[in-house]
């Protein structure tokens, strides 16, 4: 593990380091650092544990993989030039394990992932965003993440419910879609609210929801933006239940948060639970964790999320034979359908997003699953 990190810390710091003969380059760009820097850290060691199962056992047809990470610190500006960088100085077959909004957006509007003709696999962004042909997501869309929050929402009778969500390009798309939700759970959308993207500014926010007064809340969130609602929203003595998506990390709740203003959250999740080995990617997972010793962050759901998306594109390389290609990793995986035992990713033309796996999980104290 030591040695492993020592060359992952190498390859962050140098920038311009030779591509060799028999390496295979993914490169992620991401936060390492800022507000989300857990989650993009957790991200890259989950691609890492793949990566380094799959050298172990003689790499993808002889070829080593190699991950070279990247850190921008949360600034979309920042993105698009590290990973003009990134392409320009280490030559990745493909990207991945990418996060925002405005980043993903800024990336599928530059047109860079088209002139490189370079897949991006596995993001993280909080929006309802259209088809892009480069991207590829191992997740459950948002869509379908607000669709099953609502199925439970009507089933426990609530009726008023209301939306706090990051701001981007994706803000019409998704009004249309929570409005979908709500009907389809037989609710009404008492107040929709943006915070700024890439911020956890969201006192107006909380003082809106206190006007409202809903029954339910859904966080449409960064895990920092909705660990500050949180905090703010039952310290100003909201009583609503509250939801969240799976862009919300339970492990920075629990670094913010009391165990009462815990208790009771829900979050939808997109990934097997990394915490229990119910299915044989997650005991898969867990093992490559354990045999790694001590890991640059905890074990998290973003974890594992990377270790899926590490996983998939290790697939789309294999498929390739022995001279992989950004060409020919973009045609494997828009052909893919994938198990990977008790996770399944699969993509279409017109769909991207390559999972519909949605559960929700349940806080108890201490940041620790009720259920």
């Amino acid at each position: 593990m030591g040695n492993r990190m020592a060359g992952l810390a190498l390859a962050l710091g140098m920038g311009a380091a030779a591509v060799h003969a028999g390496q295979v380059v993914v490169g992620q760009v991401a936060p390492l650092s800022g507000l989300d820097a857990n989650q993009g850290r957790a991200y890259g060691v989950g691609m890492q544990l793949a990566f380094d199962a799959a050298n172990k056992a003689g790499g993808i047809a002889g070829n080593t993989v190699v991950l070279v990470r990247k850190d921008d610190g949360g600034r979309q500006e920042a993105t698009l030039k590290l990973t003009q960088q990134l392409i320009a100085e280490h030559k990745p077959v493909v990207l991945a394990g990418y996060f925002g909004i405005a980043s993903i957006d800024l990336m599928a509007r530059s047109g860079v992932l088209e002139k490189e003709n370079i897949a991006l696999v596995g993001y993280r962004a909080a929006q309802v965003r259209p088809e892009t042909a480069n991207l590829f997501n191992v997740r459950a869309s948002l869509r379908d993440e607000m669709f099953k929050i609502a199925e439970q929402l009507a089933s426990i009778g609530i009726k008023r419910m209301a939306i706090v969500y990051e701001q981007g390009p994706g803000a019409v798309a998704l009004m249309t879609s929570a409005s979908e939700a709500a009907h389809m759970g037989k609710a009404t959308l008492v107040g929709m609210v943006g915070y700024p993207a890439g911020t956890a500014d969201v006192t107006p926010q909380v003082q809106a929801m206190i006007r409202v007064q809903p029954q339910a809340i859904l966080l449409i969130a960064s895990g920092a933006a909705a660990a500050a609602f949180i905090e703010q929203y039952r310290q100003a003595g909201g009583s609503a239940q509250l939801f969240a998506t799976s862009g919300v990390d339970m492990e920075q709740l629990a670094s913010r948060l009391t165990d009462q203003q815990m208790q009771g959250v829900a979050i939808s999740q997109v990934m097997p639970s990394p915490y229990k080995m119910s299915s044989r990617i997650a005991k898969e997972f867990t093992d490559a964790a354990a045999r790694a010793g001590k890991l640059e962050v905890p074990v998290s759901y973003a974890m594992i999320e990377g270790y899926v998306a590490a996983k998939v594109i290790l697939e789309a390389l294999r498929r390739q034979g022995k001279n992989p290609t950004r060409e020919g990793t973009i045609h494997a995986m828009g052909a893919m359908y994938y198990e990977l035992g008790g996770y399944s990713v699969s993509y279409r033309p017109d769909i991207r997003a390559g999972s519909k796996f949605v559960e929700l999980t349940i806080l108890g104290g201490k940041g620790k699953l009720r259920q």
